[in-house]
């Protein structure tokens, strides 16, 4: 490159670092800057890792957290509103000053038709004679625009702006181009390309250039040097000349962005030639890059903060399900006596619930593996006493002499065998009853036609004996249809069954036994009582235990299982049952057993 005088080459050199774009300060002290941070961020995660907390719910949140980052940076790259608002600012502002430096040619340079012409690329030489002698030069017209005012016009007004300006004649010939143009102490300046291969830059450079490429934007039309051409060849020339502004985006043979407009120099609305104004190759990119880089930098403390916190919100996540989980393998494989459930109740969140229903659920867990046990326990203390029983019968069976003794003796065996074949059936139900209420699906089941159907069987079928069930039903103001409870018609129906039984074998001869059964505040309640002798006040609550009888005339014929049966089955309905004693003038008339069950919503 050719320089211009010291003066104007000092002034262009301060014009230039005043206009150049400026962006974020990048450079190597940046870069190691931001590795340095990142290493940092790297190594106090080390220690995480290392204890192998990184577990896959955490990889799936960090990863969908820079997953979405990433979208929203890369779709900020790419769409990159700020570039096509900085070109249409660009093109704006290039109208604006064309215009102004067109007015200024109309007003000072436009120059009458005698006017001689001058070779733009020559120091003021003539290239035409006046107009009487320009049909034998060939020149096909005369300029109305003078060049040697138009020059330091052009010149003044372009060369702090850092535009390229090319003036052309009515007939699209150029006039003046603000690279070439000379003057007295002025040396002509040319901006030569780049040597051969200089421009190809490193691997890194290449690549992060045919990613730009790749951006919105960059499939335009390649500028092309008009030269000595005419400038009709641009067609916001052609359309200037035309009488109407317009404007072009072009990209040179090394990807940068030129902005072009062109304004037609009218003079009483005739159009006397046309003013190019043109940016700079590369202008535009550097203030985008810079701005990228901002995005980039940017991008990367988010991406240090996004996966921190993403760490620390899956430590707060997968550590307790981590530790819950560990706890739940330790229960299954049964390697303490009773393993305890963290408890994270206090979070008032989803992994706090998870928690709750963790501890509740492993606490029912071993209190029916406690009930099981204590079952089994029982079973084998009932079943022993009929077997030790039948074994003495039988031994001494063989010593009897006496025909007498030989059929007490088997009485004795007949009935210890139909007393474990009834502990039998009865623990066979009881076991069965579980599965069967967990497994089942519950439909409505009408009380009022439950007891009519359950008493009816007691009266009917003569299993009352000489007493008789008495039922008094009062369903209330929703009638008989509002007696409803979701649940197993069979097992309710044994319940009342269980119930009834119990009472009639405490009942005098002739004695009734009522049945009740009435609806209160969303509950459906079911009263048995009898005419017994009542319940001694601390039994209400062992006759619900298992194997628990308390009739010594009758030794043998029950299991002691109903009472339990009935509560587990109200109970497995979301009920409850109890016993009290019935109460006349003061004294206790006798028993009475409460059921309680929720109305169906």
């Amino acid at each position: 490159m050719a320089s211009l005088t010291e003066d104007e080459a000092r002034a262009e050199a301060d014009e230039d670092s005043a206009s150049r774009p400026r962006g974020p300060a990048v450079g190597p002290g940046f870069v190691s800057r931001m590795a340095a941070a990142m290493g940092r961020l790297l190594t106090a995660f080390r220690g995480f890792l290392v204890r192998g907390r990184f577990s896959s719910l955490t990889r799936r949140i960090v990863v969908f957290n820079v997953a979405a980052l990433f979208v929203l940076v890369s779709g900020i790259l790419y769409l990159n509103q700020f570039r096509e608002g900085l070109i249409d600012a660009r093109r704006q502002s290039l109208l604006t000053q064309a215009e102004i430096i067109a007015g200024a040619i109309e007003e000072g340079a436009t120059t009458s038709p005698d006017a001689p012409l001058i070779d733009p690329l020559a120091a003021g030489a003539i290239i035409a004679p006046p107009p009487d002698d320009t049909a034998a030069s060939g020149i096909g017209e005369t300029l109305p625009i003078d060049p040697e005012t138009a020059a330091p016009i052009l010149r003044r007004l372009v060369l702090p702006t850092r535009t390229r300006a090319r003036l052309y004649g009515k007939e699209g010939w150029l006039v003046l181009d603000s690279r070439q143009l000379s003057a007295s102490g002025q040396v002509v300046a040319f901006e030569l390309p780049p040597p051969e291969g200089a421009d190809e830059g490193s691997l890194v450079d290449r690549v992060a250039q045919w990613a730009l490429n790749l951006l919105p934007g960059r499939n335009l039309e390649r500028f092309r040097e008009a030269g000595s051409q005419n400038g009709t060849m641009y067609e916001e020339v052609t359309r200037a000349l035309s009488g109407e502004a317009s404007s072009m985006e072009r990209i040179n043979e090394r990807g940068e962005l030129i902005v072009s407009v062109a304004v037609p120099i009218q003079r009483y609305r005739a159009v006397l030639g046309a003013l190019m104004l043109s940016t700079r190759g590369g202008d535009i990119d550097r203030i985008v890059r810079a701005e990228r880089i901002a995005i980039l930098q940017v991008f990367l403390v988010a991406l240090g903060v996004t996966i921190l916190l993403s760490v620390l919100l899956a430590g707060t996540i997968a550590e307790p399900v981590r530790r819950l989980a560990q706890a739940a393998e330790t229960v299954r494989s049964g390697k303490n006596a009773r393993a305890q459930i963290p408890d994270f109740t206090e979070r008032h969140d989803e992994i706090g619930e998870l928690s709750g229903a963790f501890r509740e659920m492993t606490n029912a867990l071993y209190n029916r593996i406690d009930a099981i046990e204590s079952f089994a326990a029982d079973v084998a203390h009932e079943i022993k006493n009929p077997l030790t029983s039948l074994r003495s019968a039988i031994e001494t069976f063989r010593l009897a002499k006496d025909e007498s003794q030989k059929d007490r003796l088997m009485e004795i065996i007949q009935e210890d065998v139909r007393r474990i074949d009834r502990l039998i059936s009865d623990i066979s139900n009881a076991s069965r009853l579980d599965a069967e209420l967990s497994r089942g699906d519950r439909a409505e089941v009408n009380v009022a036609t439950l007891l009519e159907t359950v008493c009816a069987l007691f009266n009917e079928s003569g299993v009352a004996g000489s007493a008789r069930v008495k039922l008094d039903v009062d369903p209330g103001a929703p009638g008989r249809e509002g007696m409803v409870v979701k649940g197993f018609d069979t097992r309710l129906g044994q319940v009342v069954r269980n119930l009834i039984d119990n009472a009639l074998s405490f009942s005098p001869e002739g004695g009734t036994v009522r049945v009740i059964g009435t609806r209160d505040s969303g509950r459906i309640i079911i009263r048995v009582e009898d005419e017994g002798p009542g319940i001694p006040p601390e039994n209400f609550e062992r006759i619900f235990d298992r194997f628990h009888t308390d009739r010594p005339d009758s030794f043998g014929e029950h299991s002691g299982l109903g009472l339990a049966i009935s509560r587990q089955i109200v109970e497995a309905h979301g009920g409850t049952v109890r016993a009290e004693n019935r109460m006349e003038n003061g004294k206790v008339a006798g028993a009475r057993f409460i059921v309680e069950l929720p109305e169906a919503e």
